[in-house]
């Protein structure tokens, strides 16, 4: 089962913004408004949640999490701290 993250923004750029400081590269998405991709591993989900609530009032988008087929988490600073504690306890390899 793969493990998805999307992430969605009015604003031209900023996933874009958020992505190349995240990874360390240059992006250019052809869908300047949405952003999709599937893990194998839960876990690597953490790295880039944690990383979007520290950076969230530097951009204007939003971010989703899916650990269930079809069923989507809204990430917040207000479930972070519960969604790092599930997915390690859920996950524990």
């Amino acid at each position: 089962m793969a493990y998805t993250v999307k992430m969605y923004s009015r604003f031209e750029n900023e996933i874009d913004k958020f992505l190349g400081l995240f990874f360390n590269e240059n992006f250019n998405l052809e869908n300047k408004h949405f952003w999709k991709k599937d893990y194998e591993n839960p876990i690597e989900i953490i790295d880039i949640s944690t990383a979007f609530i520290d950076n969230r009032e530097k951009f204007k988008a939003n971010m989703w999490i899916s650990l269930d087929k079809d069923i989507y988490i809204a990430i917040s600073e207000s479930n972070i701290d519960s969604l790092v504690k599930y997915i390690y306890e859920r996950f524990p390899y």
